[in-house]
């Protein structure tokens, strides 16, 4: 388990870090969401004792990082792929982490399969590898130690779209074995597959923290709502309305106050043939994070962009 407590960390004026707390537990993978410059590479500095809290603190299985014996074996870290050894070739960098790690030699291959880097892959020069191979040799070198907590500082940058469903499978399976993974990201729809709770930051400070249903349900301020279209729509407004749910226009179909499952159970009843069924709150979280996250953007976007846009 990570648990961070009443967190800062200043640089002279600048607060980075905001006296912030929260906890990533085992079986889960909490995502650590926000804009560029919001806190989240800080936050994992201390906890791996790269920066020192100005205040606050952070344990890994009730220990500080430094106090942990032989770290690599029970935190996995990657906080910049590009920090590695440009001059060593890919298995050169996993088999001197083995050796400090007291691992045997055949852990190095079994990374590196893990990782889809071949062998000709492997003993190129990390000077000459993309950065999608930087990063898999990064999540192969915090995987080396068989750890029970892994830290990820941005482990999609880099990688194509195969990639990045590859690393959700190998973070998602980690878990379900008991694992705790905290991983950051910008990237909002890309952690929000994968992650069991979201915590979003922003100028150092926590601004809202939950499933991505408890998130949602704040940002549509708990009412449900459903995206539906039917070969006849007329019929379906008829019989839903006769239910008491409140039907709207939307684009070529309807959007319906009611959960998916009650729209479904409506147009089963009067047997009505739906070709599109979804929640109508999936802009909700993006919508959410924008809006708390507003004043670090870097960008302003148009009305039109963070306005509902009809299916």
């Amino acid at each position: 388990m990570i648990k961070v407590e009443g967190l800062t960390r200043a640089y002279g004026s600048f607060i980075a870090v905001d006296d912030i707390s929260f906890e990533c537990r085992p079986g889960t993978v909490t995502g650590f969401l926000g804009p560029n410059g919001a806190g989240k590479t800080t936050t994992m500095r201390v906890m791996v004792g790269l920066t020192p809290p100005t205040h606050g603190d952070v344990t890994i299985g009730g220990l500080h990082y430094k106090n942990i014996p032989n770290p690599g074996r029970h935190v996995g870290v990657l906080l910049d792929a590009s920090a590695q050894h440009a001059g060593r070739t890919g298995r050169e960098v996993l088999e001197i982490g083995a050796q400090t790690m007291g691992l045997p030699g055949q852990r190095v291959d079994e990374m590196l399969d893990l990782v889809s880097l071949d062998a000709r892959e492997a003993k190129r020069r990390v000077r000459n590898y993309s950065l999608g191979m930087r990063q898999r040799l990064g999540i192969a070198h915090a995987l080396l130690g068989d750890p029970s907590v892994l830290i990820l500082d941005e482990p999609a940058n880099g990688l194509d779209p195969a990639g990045i469903r590859w690393m959700r499978g190998l973070l998602k399976g980690y878990a379900d074995q008991g694992g705790t993974v905290l991983l950051s990201s910008h990237l909002l729809h890309e952690v929000e597959q994968i992650a069991d709770e979201m915590i979003l930051i922003g100028n150092g400070l926590i601004v809202a923290r939950g499933t991505r249903e408890e998130l949602l349900r704040d940002a549509t301020g708990g009412v449900a709502t459903t995206l539906v279209t039917a070969l006849d729509n007329h019929q379906l407004t008829e019989a839903l309305t006769e239910k008491g749910l409140p039907v709207h226009p939307a684009g070529a179909g309807l959007r319906v106050n009611a959960e998916p499952v009650d729209v479904g159970r409506v147009a089963a009843e009067r047997q009505i043939v739906l070709t599109d069924l979804r929640a109508g709150n999936e802009g909700g979280l993006e919508d959410l994070f924008l809006e708390l996250t507003a004043d670090t953007q870097r960008d302003t976007l148009p009305d039109e962009a963070t306005s509902e846009v009809p299916a």
